[in-house]
């Protein structure tokens, strides 16, 4: 099931957002123990950090049962401004109670062979899952956002990425950047219980009208969980302010 909700602007998207990660990281403690996500890249996490911190949202969740996980990374060290890592450790996990560092998974795309940690990676995700098949974890939340080109996660129009149908985790070299990335895969992201994509801003506005009418080839067009959730602004929805 997909749905779109729009907000009034960039500032409603982060509340939303943020809303949405407290109500399915409670949802999935209580029936399963434990919350998997993977966390966001782009500009848009670095609104909603800050929201989690507040006590009523911080309170309302064990972070001890939190498992983070990231759907993408660009190839730069944990400490490198545009690091996903360094801005969701820095912003938000490191001033959170009761995180318990064996739960935090970043993915090493700085690596000199991208394809072998990203192997790596896998090998890690099916630890925490404890799975032994080939079938995709089901993260409980996978947090996603889009570039105006209609890109999500790192898989990006043109990319080999699109294609992968095996693979969970992969490096993936994208075009119009000209630099590799290390990403979740398609297979993964559409076994996702609840994936939410948080999308602000005029510049998207283009795309995301092609997917709203179905029948887009845009790499975030083809995100299709078990329950997908478009949390816009009215700039993306390409609707007046």
């Amino acid at each position: 099931m997909t749905r779109f909700d729009v907000h009034p602007d960039a500032a409603a998207v982060a509340e939303a957002t943020a809303d949405h990660f407290v109500r399915a990281a409670v949802a999935a403690i209580e029936e399963r123990g434990i919350f998997r996500v993977a966390l966001s890249g782009g500009g848009t996490p670095k609104q909603v950090y800050p929201l989690l911190l507040e006590p009523a949202r911080r309170d309302a969740v064990d972070w001890a049962a939190v498992e983070f996980f990231w759907g993408d990374e660009r190839s730069v060290p944990p400490d490198h401004p545009e690091s996903n890592f360094g801005v969701a450790y820095g912003m938000l996990i490191s001033q959170l109670p009761r995180v318990r560092p064996d739960r935090i998974h970043r993915m090493p795309a700085e690596a000199p062979d991208i394809d072998a940690a990203a192997l790596s990676y896998e090998s890690e995700i099916r630890l925490a899952f404890d799975a032994r098949g080939d079938e995709p974890p089901a993260f409980d939340l996978i947090w996603l956002g889009m570039g105006p080109d209609g890109h999500t996660a790192s898989l990006f129009p043109g990319s080999d990425g699109l294609d992968e149908v095996r693979r969970w985790v992969i490096g993936n070299w994208a075009p119009s950047q000209e630099t590799w990335r290390m990403t979740l895969t398609f297979p993964v992201l559409d076994a996702g219980r609840d994936v939410v994509v948080a999308v602000t801003g005029a510049d998207k506005a283009d795309a995301l009208g092609r997917i709203r009418e179905g029948g887009s080839d845009l790499p975030a067009a083809r995100v299709d969980g078990e329950q997908v959730t478009w949390i816009l602004d009215r700039a993306a929805a390409g609707e007046p302010a």
